[in-house]
């Protein structure tokens, strides 16, 4: 079989109708009203921007994006994430573009763009794959490539501690699942940002790098009906949904959002980890002489710079919370803010490291919680754990240079640090 007969290329010759063409960055004069998380101070350093909006709205308002809304308040975000019934998952990344309401429940990447009742079905496909036995299994090969990532470090006083370690460690492990190759790597990083930091290019342009992917994914698609194996390409191929094999864009819509969503999180995860502990050292000395520390401390970064914001669109005007939200407006549950809300978290703008309650929401709320976490918590707490082994002493090169991502997921992205014992 050739994956045209099954799974045939999508030769479309622009956008969907519906796209609109517009800028939407561009300065803020008020965030209350006209927010915008792609603008530079946003990714810089939301959390001010957030406090602010806490205390004023604290339901933020934009115009930009066809309309959308931004609450704050952990109390807010639960109550959207938790209800299916007026808030719609069909798409998850606020841009230009809203598929029509005829893609739900599907929606175009599932489990994540699933809107009950299908969502708990094409959930449970992926949950084998992501248990703590099969998590488990992937520990030592994943513990060895970060040691492989260090030993490069050699005779080097600075490197780059989110391009030359934190972006590799879920790439590698995410190509691993899905039986891709593991060169490709530098292709995954380029798709990662097409999808998350694009939605501000011309609709053309966007749409242009989305069919790169899937050209991308069609070609492993047929590479492994020419070469079937034990991985989870092979596995989403062969399954079954209701009494038949999944729709080959389902198929490929899983395997979009395994290669994104997989490897951006948890890269910005531990990206964000290392910059804190770079730049507070006594919170860094505290760990390389209490290792046992780092699993409480593991989830304290989670929660101070949990990485992803989700969004989700309103499925009928409504009066809510005191808002008048329209059908099709964008909202972003921002699990960020809701992680800072002082409402919810003792010092919740601090970063106490031996926090003993913290039920954060870094992995999301609600039925679409990460069906992933078991395997980004084991990736980031080996990241850390063979860094600060090898790596005991290291401080920011220079903190000017530090870059972090625009959109919806943040993590650093040029992270130079000074290796000094």
């Amino acid at each position: 079989m050739t994956a045209d007969d099954r799974f045939p290329r999508d030769h479309r010759t622009g956008p969907p109708p519906g796209t609109r063409n517009e800028i939407v960055t561009g300065p803020v004069a008020d965030w209350a009203t006209d927010f915008s998380h792609l603008e530079p101070e946003w990714a810089a350093d939301p959390y001010p921007i957030q406090e602010e909006l806490r205390r004023r709205c604290p339901i933020a308002r934009t115009e930009r994006f066809g309309g959308g809304w931004l609450p704050t308040r952990y109390e807010d975000v639960a109550s959207i994430a938790y209800d299916t019934d007026r808030f719609s998952s069909r798409a998850v990344v606020m841009s230009n573009f809203r598929p029509s309401r005829e893609r739900a429940p599907v929606g175009g990447n599932p489990p994540i763009s699933s809107d009950p009742p299908f969502h708990g079905d094409a959930r449970k496909l992926l949950l084998p794959a992501f248990t703590r036995s099969a998590v488990a299994g992937r520990e030592a090969a994943t513990r060895a490539f970060c040691h492989s990532l260090i030993d490069a470090f050699e005779g080097r006083e600075v490197v780059d501690a989110a391009h030359d370690y934190a972006e590799h460690i879920p790439t590698r492990v995410i190509a691993d699942m899905l039986g891709f190759p593991p060169e490709d790597g530098p292709r995954y990083r380029e798709f990662v940002e097409n999808a998350l930091e694009g939605v501000n290019l011309p609709a053309d342009e966007r749409f242009a790098r989305g069919e790169k992917l899937f050209d991308y994914l069609h070609d492993q698609i047929q590479d492994h009906l020419d070469d079937p194996r034990d991985d989870l390409t092979t596995y989403l191929i062969n399954a079954e949904l209701h009494g038949d094999r999944l729709d080959p864009s389902h198929v490929a819509g899983t395997m979009a959002l395994l290669l994104i969503a997989g490897i951006d999180t948890t890269w910005s995860a531990i990206g964000a980890s290392l910059w804190h502990l770079a730049g507070t050292p006594a919170d860094r000395e505290r760990l390389v002489a209490e290792p046992a520390l780092l699993p409480a401390a593991m989830e304290e970064f989670l929660r101070a710079y949990a990485p992803v914001t989700m969004a989700r669109l309103v499925k009928e005007d409504m009066h809510w919370n005191g808002v008048d939200m329209k059908a099709d407006d964008w909202v972003l549950l921002s699990f960020p803010a809701a992680n800072r809300d002082p409402d919810q978290f003792e010092r919740a703008g601090e970063v106490v490291i031996d926090r003993e309650v913290n039920r954060h929401a870094a992995f999301g709320l609600g039925i679409h919680r990460c069906v992933g976490s078991h395997l980004a918590r084991m990736e980031l707490r080996v990241a850390l754990e063979v860094w600060l082994e090898r790596i005991p002493a290291f401080t920011l090169d220079d903190p000017a240079a530090v870059t972090w991502s625009a959109g919806q997921v943040r993590g650093p992205r040029r992270l130079p640090v000074r290796i000094t014992g």
